[in-house]
């Protein structure tokens, strides 16, 4: 009997990469949202505004366009944040993690994936930290995701160390 080939197993080819995921920053309101949220706040801020105006209390204007305004940049930082990205990759005999900060400076990691290790540190019920363990050095990584999100990245990291593992040595690859 023969089993179809694991899409995700190892090529022959040196370099083949086995593994890759980019960890984002979750938004929950998408761009589009954030424009129609400010094209409410604006019009209704101008409404509010006008009424004002009309009772003779035209100096709360202003701070109708100061609220709109500094509602805007607490989601434009907000936005900003979300530039931070991590990618993780498994390739040839090199694990990397490479984070693009916010100002998108980059720093680049490099493990030897039989070493590796995946540590997740549970802290309480609703908090965890995943870290990555090689030669008695660590790296955080995904400590921007949600902790609920962490224990599914570990598994799956440990998933391919595993066929990365059993790819160099067939004779231990489970049956």
């Amino acid at each position: 009997m023969t089993a179809d080939p694991d899409p995700i197993a190892p090529s022959a080819a040196p370099g083949a990469v086995m593994f890759e995921r980019v960890l984002l920053p979750h938004r929950s309101l998408p761009p589009r949202g954030f424009h129609r949220l400010m094209a409410v706040l604006f019009v209704i801020s101008v409404a509010v505004g006008i009424g004002f105006v009309s009772m003779g209390a035209w100096p709360v204007c202003g701070f109708f366009g100061l609220d709109v305004g500094l509602i805007y940049l607490a989601f434009r930082l907000s936005y900003r944040s979300a530039r931070r990205r991590e990618t993780l990759r498994l390739a040839g005999d090199e694990f990397t993690v490479e984070r693009v900060s916010i100002r998108g400076e980059r720093r680049t990691w490099r493990f030897q994936p039989f070493w590796l290790r995946v540590v997740l540190e549970r802290r309480g019920e609703d908090s965890n930290r995943l870290s990555l363990v090689s030669h008695g050095k660590s790296l955080v990584i995904g400590d921007f995701l949600p902790p609920p999100s962490r224990p599914e990245l570990a598994e799956s990291l440990r998933a391919a160390l595993a066929r990365w593992r059993a790819a160099l040595n067939p004779a231990t690859a489970p049956e």
